[in-house]
């Protein structure tokens, strides 16, 4: 083993060297120096140097040599002092013998920073690369079996192989030579990786172990860049040629995969499997990669057939091919079989997807049923040439099955055998399965003894129901149908028992027949006598409401329940009849939601209705007359249904998600009906529930949500007695007014400001009043 001790000897003699060539001016000198230099990169039997001073020069001098060679401390002008065949042997010649690691690192460098001497090493770094050094760099890298260097040196080295052309051409522009462009520099590179794996295979033979870490490393690098198409278009042919019939070359080609870094590997697979000639080649290549590594199995199954289409036909036939291949990897196809077809039959899919995505779908649906069509005749080809008599009818069996269903240019198989219960059990399985078993065993069985009863004890019968022969619809048009025209009590209660689920299962049926299924249920009397039937009729009619109806709806719906509430808080003298005629009507009432004025306007009015004002003596208006308010018994019923389900997602709508329209109304909804139930015994009950709702959203990105939000709070502090206000939202009084403050400071929106003020100038006075309320009965007391 080489020793890593400093040697002294080597430092002095390298120190010496350094020191001539930074001060000498004398052609000898600097020749003599040279020749000096290399005879610590000698390995000829003719070396001045025993193998522990090349090593240390190697470690510890052969990179400071070279970077003053590069201009780091000599004049620029002295290498005129040599010949062009002494530059080309001594100076070219330190760069192109010795560590190739450290060589194409000082070359990066100095190309980087070379002034007059650039051209020169633009073509040392041409005669690196077609030295072969890029291969011997790669091999020493594979004979490193350990750690030998830090990470940071490894991806700096890395970096400068993958983007070696992005470097010659930011510093040489127009100059830069051919061999440096992409389209020349991957190819060779490739060819080069090529040479360290051939390498690396007679290594394995002559029983010495390599790391294929770093070559896996600059192949995942490369691709991840974008240059997959170019490297692995020499890779591919090749490793697909090698490992036809050597095994060496296989392990190789497996492992190399394997030590692909994660996140290269979709790169490397994604070129892999354009670049192959097919689907054994690919298996060749890679093995059964796809069953140890979950970022290839996602690749392979998944993005490859599902989420990328931009890909050839051949690729799908090519990634299906490798899967059906290996019997190992069979359980993938069908997995991948199940994907896909779910994928293909997924309506919302068919209506958003692109019709090149939805055409690679069906390309990869229909490929992998041949590749499962080939497995299937193969394995029943297997079966007839068996010895084994029961191997053989199975295969006939199955056979027969098969060419049934397939019905392949209209000829089935048919063989002749002996049936059975192997037999019949096989040819049962390819029937629908019934629900009456001892129907099926009396007709299978005529030697059974069910006729025989005469010793067996009758059962008591009294209690049992008859039961019904009719299946439930498995459709939602036939429900309907049902419901509308059956006089069939049975199938009359089938019908209304699955309609909620039908609705909820086929949003897009539901939609069509929404309107005439809700006339139905709502005209449907129960003249069966159906257990459950309101329970029944009410949970479909709610599953249409909840699926079936649009934003627009929904809104109304809000607009029209608020109107409502709005009349019947209104004394009953101040309602009149509508006028006949449409002429003086609207046609539409703005939403009030739609104006921010609106809501300040009652804000202010509530306020001012609470503000004492000094007055003269004596009534200046005659008092109101006090009428019930209609609104105050069912104020519940107006506002805790809408609090429900809303954080259920629906299949088409989802309130706290993108909906965010229909949240911001529905807020403002719950705060007018809160607002109108001032006074009313259920109102505190109503603000501590509003309370605990908009506290969730308070923060929403969107404006109109936190108007609401804060209009919502305006009407509890508005509708709310004070004496509940401290008794039931004590705890969250202090929190509520630090966020309201924070609001009114901080929110870009102006009348989410003004409201937080106003909300802020309630919930003091509330608070005031309480406190002198309070300090009245103390007084008294």
């Amino acid at each position: 083993m080489e020793s890593l001790a400093p040697n002294p000897e080597v430092r002095l003699e390298v120190s010496r060297c350094f020191r001539t060539l930074a001060t000498s001016t004398d052609a000898k000198d600097l020749v003599a120096t040279l020749q000096t230099l290399h005879c610590y990169l000698d390995e000829g039997p003719e070396s001045r140097t025993d193998p522990v001073q090349r090593a240390e020069f190697r470690r510890a001098h052969y990179t400071p040599a070279l970077r003053l060679l590069g201009g780091g401390g000599i004049r620029a002008d002295w290498p005129a002092g040599l010949t062009p065949a002494q530059q080309a042997e001594l100076w070219d010649g330190l760069f192109l013998k010795g560590p190739p690691e450290q060589a194409l690192l000082v070359l990066m460098e100095a190309m980087g920073e070379a002034g007059a001497n650039l051209d020169r090493f633009v073509a040392i770094t041409e005669k690196f690369l077609r030295s072969g050094r890029l291969a011997d760099l790669l091999w020493s890298r594979c004979l490193e079996t350990g750690p030998s260097d830090s990470p940071q040196l490894r991806e700096t080295l890395l970096g400068r192989i993958a983007a070696l052309p992005d470097v010659t051409a930011n510093r040489l522009h127009l100059r830069n030579k051919a061999l440096f462009l992409p389209q020349q520099y991957y190819p060779l590179l490739a060819t080069e990786m090529l040479a360290a794996l051939e390498r690396t295979c007679q290594s394995l033979r002559d029983g010495t172990d390599c790391s294929l870490t770093f070559v896996a490393q600059t192949l995942g690098k490369v691709c991840i860049q974008g240059h997959s198409g170019l490297v692995l278009a020499v890779l591919a042919p090749r490793l697909s040629v090698f490992t036809r019939s050597d095994m060496v070359w296989q392990r190789v080609c497996w492992k190399l995969l394997q030590n692909v870094p994660q996140r290269w590997m979709e790169s490397v697979l994604t070129g892999l499997v354009q670049a192959v000639s097919g689907p054994d080649a690919l298996g060749r290549i890679i093995g059964n990669l796809v069953l140890t590594n979950k970022k290839a199995q996602f690749v392979i199954t998944h993005k490859l057939l599902l989420l990328q289409y931009k890909y050839e036909t051949g690729v799908l036939r090519i990634v299906l091919g490798y899967l059906a291949a290996d019997r190992e990897r069979r359980p993938l196809l069908i997995q991948v079989l199940r994907s896909v077809l779910q994928a293909w039959a997924n309506p919302s899919a068919v209506k958003h997807t692109p019709l090149d995505q939805q055409l690679y779908v069906s390309k990869a649906l229909l490929a992998p049923l041949s590749e499962l069509l080939q497995c299937l005749l193969g394995g029943m080809q297997s079966h007839l040439d068996s010895g084994v008599v029961r191997v053989r009818r199975m295969g006939m069996v199955v056979g027969e099955c098969l060419s049934a269903r397939m019905d392949l240019n209209k000829t089935k198989l048919k063989f002749e055998y002996e049936q059975d219960e192997e037999t019949l059990e096989l040819l049962c399985l390819m029937s629908p399965t019934t629900d009456e078993p001892e129907a099926e065993q009396s007709k299978t069985d005529p030697g059974s003894d069910l006729d025989s009863d005469d010793e067996l004890t009758p059962y008591d019968m009294s209690g049992d129901q008859e039961t019904s022969t009719a299946s439930p619809p498995r459709y939602l048009r036939d429900c309907l149908e049902t419901l509308v025209s059956s006089e069939d009590p049975s199938r009359v209660e089938l019908s209304l028992r699955v309609a909620e689920g039908l609705v909820r299962r086929n949003i897009f049926a539901a939609r069509e027949v929404s309107v005439q299924l809700t006339k139905v249920l709502l005209h449907m009397e129960d003249k069966y006598s159906i257990s459950g039937f309101l329970s029944l009729r009410q949970a479909t009619m709610v599953a249409e409401l909840s699926l079936c109806f649009p934003l627009r709806q929904r809104l109304d719906i809000l607009e029209v329940l608020t109107l409502a509430a709005q009349e019947l808080s209104k004394p009953i003298a101040e309602t009149r009849n509508p006028p006949m005629g449409v002429s003086g009507a609207p046609e539409s009432t703005p939403y009030p939601g739609d104006n921010p004025v609106h809501w300040r306007e009652v804000v202010q009015k509530r306020i001012d209705s609470k503000t004492k004002r000094l007055r003269k003596v004596g009534a200046t208006q005659p008092p109101a007359t006090a009428t019930p308010n209609r609104y105050a018994p069912v104020a519940g019923h107006f506002f805790f249904p809408l609090l429900s389900n809303y954080d259920k997602p629906q299949v088409t709508f989802d309130l706290l998600g993108g909906d965010h329209l229909v949240l911001g109304r529905l807020i403002h909804s719950l705060g007018l009906l809160m607002h109108l139930a001032v006074n009313a015994p259920i109102a505190a009950q109503m603000g501590c529930a509003l309370l605990d709702f908009v506290w969730a959203v308070r923060y929403h990105a969107d404006q109109m949500v936190r108007r609401g939000v804060l209009f919502a709070v305006c009407s509890v502090f508005l509708s709310m007695p004070s004496e509940n206000l401290l008794v039931d939202l004590s705890d969250q009084l202090f929190e509520t007014r630090t966020w309201l403050a924070d609001v009114a400071e901080e929110d870009p929106d102006a009348d989410c400001r003004s409201l937080a003020i106003q909300s802020l100038v309630l919930l003091d006075k509330s608070l005031k009043k309480q406190l002198r309320d309070q300090q009245a009965l103390t007084s008294e007391s």
